[in-house]
Order: C-alpha cells, then sequence, then structure tokens
C-alpha cells in the first residue's frame, strides 16, 4: 500500500511522473496552480499505489512524495 503527495507549489506539469506510473494513478490537473502550471495530481481513488517511488524518483523538481504502509510486525 502506497500514497503519493505531489506538492502543487513546487510542480511545472512536466508528467514524466504519469509515464513512470505502472499503474497510471496520476494524472495532468484541470486546476492551474499559482505559478500558472497545470501540476500534476494523483488519481487513485481504488488505491492501487504500491509505494514502488518511480514517480518520486522521476521526478525533476521533487515535487513527489511517496508513503508506503509499513508490515506489520510477525509478518514474513
Amino acid at each position: 500500500m502506497g500514497k503519493i503527495i505531489i506538492d502543487e507549489g513546487m510542480c511545472k506539469g512536466c508528467s514524466l511522473c504519469i509515464s513512470a506510473c505502472p499503474f497510471n494513478l496520476i494524472r495532468i490537473s484541470s486546476k492551474i496552480s499559482p505559478k500558472g502550471y497545470y501540476p500534476a495530481e494523483v488519481a487513485d481513488p481504488e488505491e492501487k499505489c504500491t509505494g514502488c517511488t518511480l514517480c518520486a524518483l522521476t521526478c525533476p523538481d521533487v515535487a513527489i512524495t511517496v508513503y508506503r504502509a509499513r508490515k506489520s510486525e510477525g509478518s514474513n
């Protein structure tokens, strides 16, 4: 389980994260940011994000943070 957080203030809407996501969970927003860009936004209503971090690793503006759920203790 993963959760993608995109900092709208830092994102310039380059779309590299969209290409990097294996589950197509990121899209370009229809809203303009205060800096005048159409930033990326997360589109994951079914919570399919695995926390692979490919989107964050691809982002040239370091605008993406990915959180992963920890495995519960005692599980393999």
